[in-house]
């Protein structure tokens, strides 16, 4: 099962669905002689499909929209603030190659802001998915919400058999004594590496997969925040406005006394390269992140203790 095969039968099932793509069918290649004239090519123009998925959802129908993410929301971030997010229109905005997914591409076709400027947006719900298998169990609740939603679409595919998704729930995949690590999006592989690592060093390490950054599931996290343990934020996403901004609200909203160690771009872009490469550069492997995280978390207690 793909992407392309669930929005396929979703949309034979449901004939107010419809795909619109600005010239980017990777995702979607065998679905113009499926869908006909439910199946909107509107060439390298964004703003104009915006618009035109917003006037469809006006008429009843669901639209999907696809675009590689810096265009598909920077290009056309006026027309998703006012034609759809004001409204509250049922637009699905699917980014392509977000974070450190566009790997081999400057910093225009980076989007590392995402999440902040979506999640900024009232209405707008916010879903990323740690890999293909995550993607796919969100993918039909993400498709019947009846709220403007961005999907920051990865097609990684791990093996980890997700937990069943629960809309506006995280998954936890355990909790820790010593630390929790709670990642975003295309980064969960490393972080559950990086769990793995630390346990073998002694640390108790808890790993949650967030999925939903709006709506947050505030209450998971508070029980995590409030068992006194390290937090660790990881994701491929500017430090400011993404996960780590999100938990660093809660805190303040609840006055939790937590520590919360960011692992994002620090105000910078990343430099382009293979994926694998991209990740060793900018400390993002595994063995980068537990070694990092360990040191912290010594660091801490010397201080506690001395």
């Amino acid at each position: 099962m793909t992407y392309q095969d669930i929005l396929r039968d979703r949309a034979l099932a449901d004939e107010r669905l419809v795909v619109l793509t600005a010239e980017n069918r990777a995702l979607i290649r065998d679905l113009p002689p499926v869908l006909r004239d439910r199946f909107i090519d509107v060439g390298i123009a964004e703003q104009t499909m915006i618009g035109m998925a917003a006037g469809l959802a006006l008429r009843g129908r669901i639209p999907v929209c696809h675009a590689l993410a810096p265009f598909l929301l920077f290009r056309a971030y006026e027309f998703i603030r006012n034609s759809v997010a004001i409204p509250s229109l049922p637009v699905v905005l699917s980014g392509y190659i977000p974070g450190f997914l566009s790997d081999g591409n400057g910093p225009t076709h980076q989007a590392l802001e995402d999440m902040s400027l979506m999640r900024g947006l009232p209405n707008m719900e916010v879903y990323c998915p740690a890999d293909l298998e995550d993607l796919l169990a969100m993918l039909p609740h993400v498709l019947g919400t009846s709220k403007p939603a961005y999907l920051r679409i990865t097609t990684q595919a791990s093996g980890f058999a997700h937990s069943a998704f629960q809309a506006g729930r995280a998954e936890v995949l355990s909790v820790g004594r010593d630390v929790n690590i709670v990642v975003a999006g295309y980064l969960f592989r490393e972080a559950l590496r990086a769990r793995d690592l630390l346990e073998e060093q002694g640390i108790s390490t808890g790993l949650i997969n967030i999925r939903c950054l709006k709506p947050l599931d505030e209450e998971c996290l508070t029980e995590v925040l409030n068992t006194k343990s390290n937090i660790v934020t990881i994701e491929d996403h500017f430090r400011a406005g993404g996960l780590f901004t999100s938990l660093a609200e809660l805190v303040a909203k609840r006055g939790i006394r937590a520590k919360i160690i960011p692992f994002a771009m620090n105000d910078q872009w990343f430099k382009p390269a293979l994926l694998k490469e991209v990740l060793q550069y900018e400390g993002f492997t595994a063995e980068s992140l537990s070694q990092k995280i360990f040191q912290e978390i010594n660091t801490l207690m010397y201080v506690k203790f001395n």
